[in-house]
This record gives structure tokens, C-alpha cells and sequence, in this order.
């Protein structure tokens, strides 16, 4: 009782702040802002063989249908973010990435509950995403909240080119 996720607002946006992870690291999920662009950037630069440019996610931080969460650890770091697009009945995760240094923590697990939280909220009834089909270790955490593989896009994804496997969530 009382180690669950709690949830609440402050100054005007939603935050989840989760109990401590196997690590002993508290982390907070709150929306990103434009102060938080710089750090985004490098997570996904370290993590991603094709990023986006930073001008993608000012955008999507600034369009009114898409959300980009960020996680924070207890010294204020952001340490992970994540990114979806609302359209209609549906919804699209883009991205979620953690530092590397903070990898296997629990952190990515609740960057997609936060998302789908979010996306039911938005009425979604589908969540869509792609990932890579080499990308096992992601593969493992999107089936671990109930997505299943739908379809394949061939050379989805550049350096190195690969497929990328469809997974889809009915909420």
C-alpha cells in the first residue's frame, strides 16, 4: 500500500512520480518543455542510427495532438523521454529512449505507461508503433503491455538498413 505511482499536477501539467525502481532511482514523468530539448537531443543521438533533428521534437512539444513525456531523476536530470502523435481513434508512438546509463531501470516501462495512459485519455482505442526487428529488448517491453506484432514495413529503418516489425495495442 502507498509504493504504487503517484499522480497529480503541478503548475498546470500532469506528473507520475514512481516508487523507487531495483535501482533505488525515483523518477518523475512530466511533460517536456522547450527547456528540455538540449538533453532529449543527446539521448536520442546516443540512441538512434537515423535521429530526429531537434527542430522534430520543438515541434511535436508544441503541437496540440502529440505529446513528448520526459523522465526525471531525483537530481533533476532528465534521463528518458517519449513521444506520440493523437489522431482520431488512434494513436502512434514515435520514440522512447533512456540514457544508456540508465537502461534496465524500469524507465522506458513507464514512459509507455505514461503514453498509454495518455492515449486512452484521448479517447484512443489502437496504439501503432515500429520497431526494429533486430531490437529484441523493446520488443520484450511493448509485448510486456500487451502489444502484438500486426505487420512488417521492409527497410523501414536506415544504418543499418532493416525491417521494421508493426506492433499494435487495442485499448
Amino acid at each position: 500500500m502507498g509504493s504504487g505511482p503517484r499522480s497529480g499536477t503541478v503548475g498546470g501539467r500532469r506528473v507520475t512520480k514512481g516508487k523507487k525502481g531495483k535501482e533505488g532511482i525515483e523518477v518523475t514523468i512530466r511533460a517536456a518543455t522547450e527547456s528540455d530539448l538540449a538533453a532529449i537531443h543527446a539521448i536520442e543521438l546516443a540512441s538512434f542510427a537515423d535521429p530526429w533533428a531537434i527542430t522534430g521534437f520543438r515541434d511535436m512539444i508544441e503541437h496540440s495532438r502529440a505529446r513528448v513525456e520526459a523522465a526525471i531523476d531525483s537530481k533533476g536530470t532528465l534521463i528518458g523521454y517519449a513521444v506520440a502523435w493523437y489522431v482520431a481513434d488512434e494513436a502512434e508512438i514515435a520514440n522512447v529512449a533512456v540514457a544508456l546509463a540508465m537502461r534496465q531501470r524500469g524507465i522506458g516501462t513507464k514512459l509507455l505507461d505514461r503514453i498509454l495512459e495518455a492515449a486512452a485519455t484521448l479517447g484512443a482505442r489502437t496504439v501503432f508503433l515500429e520497431v526494429r526487428e533486430s531490437n529484441l529488448a523493446a520488443q520484450k517491453l511493448y509485448a510486456s503491455r500487451a502489444f502484438a506484432v500486426a505487420g512488417r514495413r521492409k527497410l523501414y529503418y536506415r544504418r543499418p538498413d532493416e525491417d521494421a516489425l508493426v506492433m499494435r495495442r487495442v485499448l
